[in-house]
């Protein structure tokens, strides 16, 4: 078992610069680990973490938001098939945030994101959140450059608020090469399993590379905050980048001390079976 906290080189500072070059998409070094160990590891953590989900949902105290943001290919279904494939899915959601809806556009646009937040004893996992407003809305100047730059303290301010509230909030970028991520497309291409997942829409988008790294280096660096800290994952290698984030939930939920319920003696007593 992984007991240093190595990792912990991955969190990005509250009010830190963030320079996006200057983290290693291939990077591997947190872990001194080869690939067939790093998915034996990857086995124990998928126990301890069907063990705590369990525990979080019977305490019925803690909630547990996990925000995956990144460009296209870079592992966010892959995360919730490989590290969650394990737990109880009666304490686990997902909600995936594409193009908003003409009912969503009519209201603000943390509208939608509010109902889909965790409750006591669950956990959500949010495939692309919020952000997406200070992402595509920013490359795609779909909003003004006045309107996307007060969001991100109207983020903090939400986030705050659901932090105050109990909510333990974990925030992953999954950050990839440019070259990376055109060897996947064109896995994506050769494999008739695949086709489905690739789009048009992947290569335009894939040409706006430069802006969207200047989007997402500003929303990391103004949205890292003591409450809801960012980690910027190198996701080049999909088993470190799995390991990684499954190290940093299993060792955040751990630190929660959670406890089971305390049984009812007097009730034990009397029921008889």
């Amino acid at each position: 078992m992984v007991m240093n906290k190595a990792w912990e080189r991955y969190c990005v500072k509250p009010d830190s610069k963030v320079h996006l070059k200057d983290w290693d998409p291939e990077d591997k070094s947190a872990f001194d680990l080869t690939k067939k160990k790093a998915l034996k590891e990857l086995a124990v953590l998928d126990e301890q973490l069907d063990e705590l989900q369990e525990l979080l949902y019977a305490e019925h105290k803690h909630k547990i938001l996990i925000i995956l943001q990144a460009i296209d290919t870079a592992g966010k279904d892959g995360i919730i098939r490989h590290i969650f494939r394990g737990v109880n899915p009666q304490g686990v959601k997902v909600a995936a945030f594409k193009q908003p809806t003409p009912i969503e556009l009519d209201h603000d646009y943390l509208w939608r994101i509010h109902p889909h937040v965790p409750a006591n004893g669950e956990i959500a996992i949010f495939n692309r959140s919020h952000y997406e407003d200070v992402l595509v809305a920013r490359v795609h100047e779909l909003v003004s450059r006045e309107v996307w730059k007060r969001r991100y303290d109207e983020i903090n301010h939400f986030e705050e608020m659901l932090h105050a509230e109990g909510t333990t909030i974990l925030k992953f970028f999954l950050h990839i090469s440019k070259k990376e991520q055109e060897e996947r497309l064109k896995s994506r291409l050769s494999d008739p399993k695949k086709h489905w997942k690739f789009s048009e829409a992947d290569v335009k988008e894939r040409k706006l590379w430069g802006e969207y790294m200047k989007a997402y280096k500003d929303a990391v660096e103004k949205t890292s905050t003591s409450w809801a800290p960012w980690y910027i994952i190198p996701s080049d290698s999909k088993w470190y980048r799995n390991l990684t984030v499954a190290t940093i939930l299993v060792k955040t939920l751990q630190s929660l001390k959670m406890e089971y319920p305390k049984s009812n003696k007097d009730l034990l007593k009397r029921i008889k079976i």
